[in-house]
């Protein structure tokens, strides 16, 4: 068996084994990562080997920090990375150069077709009729999208957003509301076999699926990482929020979205979007204005210019070819946006 994982911001960790009886056997570790010294891979090694084979991927990892000799330096990866290359490998998990990847960056559409085309095209990756896709969101209109779980009249001031012509609608995924005026906002989509995730916790998959995001805003001059569970943060505050789906029909997939701020009128925000005060202390802040660093300012780069680095930076990672919705995918998202997204049903579920 052999599992692989990526430490965001760090190195790569690679694990062979085999399993016999419940347990692991013929474990080898390896990597490009920095480890002093040579001979604490070795005690690595030992540490797994025998080890139960159900054991999850901290109980792995604390075996090997009682195996390991004092004063070792692991840089670039951990013990909890071996874990989880441990457990991917267990899960026969794919790596991202297992795929053909496929970009989808088309003109502006409506928030609820923009809804619609998410649920499809996780569809279609799930059932085996698409391959991997990265797709660039344009927006037709501004709009604020709920959280699949937010009460809407909980997060949204209705005579705010009527001001604003902002229309209001409610996403599949979990986590927060989402503010969006067209040029202002950066938001892309991955939609993944559920085998890439396959060995990670649920909060790791955040950060692996977004690790070639930090490499594209490293490469403009921000330094980046992720502030768990699904911020993107710099120095300057928040600039990107994650979320996620998991469908289970098929082979499964895993719908990964993430918006950024490029640019953000923070007046308007707070007169269509009701934040809360807990939701600021729990961001550490005392205003919702300071929540958010729009990377226009941080990185002095035009909105097209910084899509187009992100592209670039996928592509260089793991190949990234031109595609497009195909009709059958845009008659069912057509289809959806109409009689669920659009619909007062399915926008107040959660009142």
């Amino acid at each position: 068996m052999h599992g692989e994982y990526k430490v965001p911001g760090g190195k790569l960790v690679v694990v062979d084994l085999d399993v016999a009886d419940g347990a692991l056997r013929d474990v080898r570790v390896a990597g490009d990562f920095f480890l002093e010294p040579d001979e604490a891979l070795l005690d690595i090694n030992r540490a797994l080997e025998g080890a139960d084979a159900d054991l999850p991927a901290p109980e792995l990892a604390a075996r090997i920090d009682a195996a390991l000799p004092e004063g070792t330096v692991m840089f670039g990866f951990s013990s909890e990375a071996v874990g989880v290359a441990v457990r991917r490998a267990l899960a026969n998990a794919t790596d991202w150069h297992h795929y053909d990847w496929q970009l989808i960056h088309d003109g502006p559409q409506s928030p609820t077709l923009h809804m619609a085309l998410d649920e499809v095209l996780t569809a279609e990756v799930a059932a085996g009729r698409r391959p991997p896709t990265l797709r660039v969101w344009e927006w037709e209109s501004p709009a604020v999208v709920i959280g699949s779980f937010q009460s809407l009249r909980n997060e949204v001031d209705p005579e705010g957003a009527e001001r604003h012509g902002m229309t209001v609608v409610r996403r599949i995924s979990g986590g927060g509301a989402m503010f969006v005026e067209a040029q202002s906002t950066i938001t892309y989509s991955l939609y993944v076999p559920d085998a890439l995730v396959q060995g990670l916790s649920f909060a790791d998959s955040y950060a692996y699926l977004d690790d070639w995001v930090l490499a594209a805003l490293g490469d403009m001059g921000i330094k980046a990482w992720y502030q768990p569970l699904n911020d993107i943060a710099t120095d300057a505050g928040k600039i990107a929020g994650a979320a996620q789906k998991r469908m289970v029909t098929g082979d499964g997939a895993v719908l990964h979205h993430v918006t950024m701020a490029y640019d953000i009128d923070a007046e308007k925000m707070l007169d269509v979007l009701r934040i809360g005060k807990e939701k600021l202390s729990d961001k550490g802040t005392k205003s919702a204005k300071k929540r958010v660093d729009p990377l226009r300012r941080q990185t002095g780069l035009p909105r097209s210019a910084v899509i187009e680095k992100m592209i670039e930076t996928f592509r260089g990672r793991y190949g990234l070819a031109e595609g497009s919705v195909t009709p059958g995918e845009l008659a069912r998202a057509e289809e959806l946006a109409a009689t669920k997204f659009a619909s007062a049903e399915w926008t107040a579920r959660v009142p």
